[in-house]
């Protein structure tokens, strides 16, 4: 079985999403897209059932990436934990969330960027939420992703 990883953010349509795409492209690219699946959820169900949110997608083509257009938000489950070798939240609120819903190894984002602000609040590692600005908070919401991304595959690979 593909060593499976999902990233969590709150609604499944602007973080979680684009990390989601991000891990993809880089996995592929390091020849481990047949080794390893990548999907994403929410906490919230909110949005649940909604695609990609627009400016989300708009920076992801801005930037290279392919976001495909068949993303559907959807909610974090309790059987997503034991059904995922790694889980990605993106905030501390969004691992706090997951690890009340059972085990797995649920790991910060941002721990794999290796110029992320090192203390021992594991807030410090929050991606910034996009929602509520403009282009320029996407922007930088990818540049956060892109950063941890390469760590990310090393982990895996390592772990493979």
């Amino acid at each position: 079985m593909p060593y499976a990883v999902m990233v969590v953010c709150t609604g499944n349509i602007c973080r979680s999403p684009m990390a989601e795409v991000v891990l993809r492209d880089r996995f592929a690219k390091a020849g481990l897209a047949g080794q390893v699946v990548v999907d994403s959820s929410g906490i919230s169900d909110e949005e649940h059932g909604r695609p990609i949110d627009r400016r989300a997608r708009a920076v992801l083509l801005a930037h290279g990436y392919d976001p495909a257009d068949g993303h559907r938000a959807r909610q974090a489950r309790a059987s997503d934990l034991p059904s995922h070798d790694l889980v990605l939240a993106m905030t501390s609120a969004h691992a706090r969330a997951l690890r009340r819903l059972g085990d797995g190894d649920v790991r910060m984002y941002r721990s794999f960027d290796p110029d992320a602000p090192v203390g021992r609040a594991e807030h410090t590692l929050d991606v910034d939420d996009p929602w509520y600005g403009d282009s320029t908070d996407f922007e930088a919401c990818l540049a956060q992703v892109e950063a941890a991304a390469d760590g990310v595959v090393a982990f895996v690979r390592k772990a493979l």
